[in-house]
C-alpha cells in the first residue's frame, strides 16, 4: 500500500495543471516572431538546465547507468521531446489550444495499435471501445460540418504531435528501472534542445527568437515572461510534481490523474486568451478523453486468460508526461 496517496493525488493533479499551461504561455510567441522549434527549444533547454542539479544528485554517481540507457534518453528526447512538443507548438499556431492537445492525446491509442500490430497484443474490448470513442470524438472534434473548419495544417501539426506522445510512452516503458526519472527527464530534454539548436544554427530548422515585447492575457509583457513560465511552471514544476506524484500514486494511477491535462488546458486558454472550442467540439473533446479514460482503464486491469501478458520488455500506457 502506498503512502499519502492523497498528497500524491494532489500532486499528480499539480502536474497534470502546469503541463496544460504550455500552450497558453507559447501562444504569444509562436503567433509572434518566435518559430515553434525555438519556443521548445528554449523551454527543454532552461528545463534540462534546472533539473541538472537534481539528475546529478539522483544518480549518486552511478554513471553507468546512464551509459547504458544513453541510447534510450537519446530517443527519448529526440521522439517524446523535440518531434511531440514542436509539433504540438506548430499546431497551436493554427488551431485552438485545447484542440491541438486533443489531437496529441490520440497518440495514446496509436500505441494500441502499436502495440498489437509489433508485439501481438491483441486489445481487450474495453480499449476497443475506448478506441472507437477516441476516433469518433476526432471526427467531432475536427468538425467537418461546422462553419468554422479547423486548419487543416494545424490538424496534420496536432496528429504529428500524437505520434511524438506516442512514441514517449513507448520509449518511457521501456526505460531501465535503475535510471531516475528525473536523470530521464533533464537527459531527454538536454538532446531535445541540442536535436532542435544545432539543426537550426546551420539552417536546416527555422530557429527565429526575438526580444521584442509580447501580447499575453490582453497585455503587452517583456518576451521572458512566456519563456520563464513554459521552462519553470510547464517543464520544471510539472516533471518535479509528476515524478513525485507517480512514486505516491505509481506510474498507470497518476497518469490516469494526468488526463485531467485536457480539461485544465481548454479553461486556462479560455480565460488567458479568450478561446473556446466549439460546442460540437467539446463533445468531440469529451469522446477522446473518455475514450482514452478507458484505456488507461483497461491497462489497470489484468489481462484475460488466453491474452498474452505484456512482457517487462513492452511499454505500458503510463509515464510522467
Amino acid at each position: 500500500m502506498r503512502e499519502r496517496p492523497g498528497f500524491g493525488f494532489g500532486l499528480a493533479l499539480l502536474s497534470a495543471l502546469t503541463f496544460a499551461t504550455s500552450g497558453t504561455f507559447a501562444r504569444p510567441l509562436i503567433t509572434g516572431e518566435w518559430s515553434a522549434e525555438a519556443v521548445v527549444a528554449a523551454r527543454v533547454g532552461i528545463a534540462a538546465l534546472v533539473l541538472a542539479v537534481p539528475a546529478v544528485l539522483a544518480l549518486r554517481g552511478r554513471w553507468a547507468v546512464l551509459r547504458r540507457n544513453a541510447v534510450t534518453v537519446g530517443v527519448f528526447g529526440l521522439l517524446g521531446v523535440a518531434l511531440a512538443q514542436a509539433c504540438f507548438f506548430n499546431a497551436v499556431r493554427y488551431l485552438p489550444v485545447g484542440v491541438a492537445l486533443l489531437l496529441e492525446y490520440l497518440g495514446i491509442i496509436l500505441v494500441v495499435g502499436w502495440m498489437w500490430l509489433v508485439h501481438g497484443q491483441r486489445p481487450r474490448k474495453l480499449t476497443v471501445v475506448g478506441s472507437v470513442a477516441a476516433l469518433g470524438g476526432l471526427v467531432l472534434v475536427l468538425d467537418l460540418t461546422g462553419a468554422d473548419r479547423l486548419d487543416p495544417v494545424g490538424v496534420l501539426w496536432g496528429l504529428g504531435a500524437g505520434v511524438g506522445l506516442a512514441g514517449y510512452f513507448v520509449i518511457a516503458g521501456r526505460v531501465d528501472a535503475s535510471l531516475p526519472s528525473v536523470v530521464m527527464a533533464s537527459g531527454g530534454m538536454a538532446v531535445g534542445a541540442l536535436v532542435l539548436i544545432l539543426p537550426g544554427l546551420v539552417g536546416l530548422l527555422p530557429l527565429r527568437a526575438s526580444t521584442a515585447d509580447v501580447s499575453f492575457a490582453g497585455q503587452q509583457v517583456s518576451w521572458l515572461v512566456p519563456i520563464a513560465g513554459l521552462s519553470l511552471i510547464a517543464a520544471v514544476v510539472a516533471y518535479v510534481t509528476g515524478i513525485a506524484g507517480a512514486r505516491l500514486l505509481g506510474a498507470r494511477l497518476s497518469s490516469f490523474v494526468g488526463l485531467t491535462e485536457v480539461m485544465f488546458a481548454v479553461l486556462i486558454a479560455w480565460l488567458v486568451l479568450g478561446e473556446l472550442p466549439s460546442s460540437v467540439q467539446l463533445v468531440g473533446g469529451a469522446l477522446i478523453v473518455a475514450g482514452v479514460a478507458l484505456v488507461r482503464i483497461d491497462e489497470l486491469r489484468t489481462p484475460d486468460p488466453g491474452q498474452p501478458a505484456a512482457s517487462p520488455a513492452e511499454p505500458a500506457l503510463a509515464a510522467e508526461r
